[in-house]
């Protein structure tokens, strides 16, 4: 059984998470203020209370949020964690929305994980309205 715990995020099981998926390393203040400034944050646990995935929104929260940090643990994966994780990021963004308007919630993916936000309404880029997603590493 899986129990979700937002806005309980630390930083020790943060940086934990990410570890497991070879993210980019960060500092502990990064990691710090990454949460501080975080609008939402969701945790699953396992039965041994165990953190075995996360995911974070950020954003203005009515005109654009993006999905951030969506991670499961790769033992976990494929066990609809990422699913639980995702549904109630969603939830908590459509919960935000003005009456009479749209947000636009995005995320930047994995390479081949398209299908899995896919499943979720998710629009891949570049489409014929929309270009590409851009990034830029500032050091």
């Amino acid at each position: 059984m899986i129990e979700l715990k937002e806005n309980k995020l630390d930083i020790d099981t943060y940086l934990t998470l990410r570890k497991s998926v070879n993210w980019k390393k960060l500092s502990v203040p990064q990691a710090k203020m990454a949460l501080e400034h975080s609008l939402f944050t969701v945790c699953a646990y396992d039965e041994e209370g165990n953190a075995v995935g996360m995911g974070r929104i950020v954003g203005d929260g009515v005109v654009i949020d993006y999905i951030q940090d969506l991670v499961v643990r790769p033992e976990c994966q494929g066990k609809g964690v990422g699913r639980m994780i995702l549904e109630r990021l969603i939830k908590y963004v459509k919960s935000t929305k003005l009456d009479d308007t749209e947000i636009m919630l995005c995320l930047m993916c994995a390479k081949g994980r398209e299908e899995f936000y896919k499943k979720f309404d998710f629009i891949a880029r570049p489409t014929e309205a929309l270009g590409p997603g851009m990034i830029q590493y500032i050091r």
